[in-house]
């Protein structure tokens, strides 16, 4: 296995750093303080070519690999993870499932714009009684001619007011438990949608996070992504694709803890030396760098199973749970080095640790990924092949059909 980047990988991570620190890092602070997140954000970052690092060129991307998504995923959560949050919800849940289930005409109408920046893409799976237990969704779709009616509310949606098309979860056929759910693309534009932030959060301030209401949504047939039926598979997929993204995100709110921690080692002294030199200071600054390079080494191993086109929940559901744990106790060591002015906002740690809890409880809780990853272990939890994978990379229109065989 190489561990090299590739030339292109390193000018990708130069240049998202640089975006980071010249576009967000000024300007943080006062976001998270406002509770407001800056759409203008996304513009800049379509502008490079991020809002589809790693959906194919003829898809209107930028062609990259999977390790490449993780990139800018880390840079960006260094910065805040918001920014990252958004790009996992538009990149990750949205257009990575689109690329996967979406037949032609739904990629080149939705996907080809969202993969230019030029739509915003979000995720509509999560209600108020429904998150781990999926199962338990209330949305309903109803069939009426050439369109299906959709009734229900979604929760703790990202970008729930800035995206402009939604991956929904519905039931057709509540008799059927999880095999009668199927997935929408629901545009905000249609009547009877509509959406309202959450405020008042722990963490995240900086994201736009909140609920949707579909009050007789009249979704054209043709938007039904997959088949009837096939909601839970497409969820659980995008799932695979999510987490990526998060366990990518976790790495580099590591690596931001590490920095301010290691800056401040160097500014403060106690008992007429720099704190840096104590060694409890010292295991502390030690555990980050371990979890840091533990928590790169699961991500790039996953986003090389989606390289080689192969199966990777397993994989990835470690990478998530360990990265995100690592991340949480890495923020709070570094509320500790800082001692009282870490619980201050004049040092960025606080926000650290206030980010760092949400990862921890979506797109899987830990106790979800621990269960997971007993079940691997024990034999109780067995994967098959589903009938629709993502692209193997290089994407090669000739030898990269979704259509691998087998069944979930």
């Amino acid at each position: 296995m190489n561990f090299d980047f590739t030339e292109e990988q390193n000018m990708l991570r130069q240049t998202v750093r640089h975006f980071v620190d010249h576009e967000i890092m000024p300007h943080i602070a006062k976001w998270d303080k406002e509770g407001s997140f800056d759409p203008e954000i996304m513009s800049k970052l379509a502008d490079l070519g991020l809002m589809g690092v790693c959906i194919p060129e003829k898809y209107g991307g930028s062609g990259m690999d999977y390790n490449s998504l993780a990139i800018v995923c880390e840079e960006l959560e260094r910065g805040d993870t918001a920014f990252r949050t958004a790009v996992s919800v538009h990149t990750g849940l949205n257009s990575l499932t689109i690329l996967q289930w979406g037949n032609e005409e739904q990629k080149q109408k939705y996907l080809v714009p969202q993969a230019k920046g030029k739509k915003i893409g979000a995720f509509g799976l999560t209600e108020p009684g429904a998150g781990s237990d999926v199962a338990s969704i209330q949305t309903t779709a109803e069939k009426q001619g050439d369109y299906y009616v959709l009734n229900g509310q979604k929760t703790w949606i990202s970008l729930c007011d800035t995206a402009d098309n939604f991956i929904v979860f519905a039931y057709t056929d509540k008799s059927k438990k999880h095999h009668g759910i199927s997935a929408f693309i629901v545009e905000r534009t249609m009547p009877g949608f509509s959406s309202k932030a959450i405020k008042g959060k722990l963490g995240i301030r900086a994201g736009n996070t909140g609920e949707l209401f579909f009050d007789n949504v009249k979704v054209p047939a043709e938007n039904l992504l997959g088949k009837e039926g096939e909601g839970f598979k497409i969820a659980m997929s995008a799932l695979d694709n999510g987490r990526f993204t998060v366990a990518a995100g976790a790495c580099g709110l590591i690596e931001a803890c590490l920095e301010a921690s290691v800056k401040y080692c160097h500014e403060r002294e106690t008992f007429g030396k720099p704190i840096g030199k104590h060694q409890l200071v010292q295991q502390m600054i030690a555990n980050m760098e371990a979890g840091l390079q533990m928590s790169r080494l699961l991500v790039y191993r996953a986003g090389e199973l989606k390289n080689q086109g192969k199966r990777n929940t397993r994989e990835t559901s470690l990478a998530k749970w360990q990265a995100c744990d690592f991340a949480n106790k890495a923020a709070d060591d570094a509320v500790q080095i800082h001692g009282a002015y870490g619980y201050s906002s004049e040092y960025p740690v606080e926000r650290y640790l206030r980010n760092s809890k949400a990862p921890v409880i979506y797109e899987g809780t830990r106790e979800i990924h621990t269960i997971m990853q007993a079940e691997y272990v024990l034999g109780y939890r067995k994967d098959k092949p589903l009938n629709h994978m993502l692209p193997s990379w290089p994407f090669d229109d000739d030898s990269n059909s979704i259509d691998r065989g087998g069944s979930q």
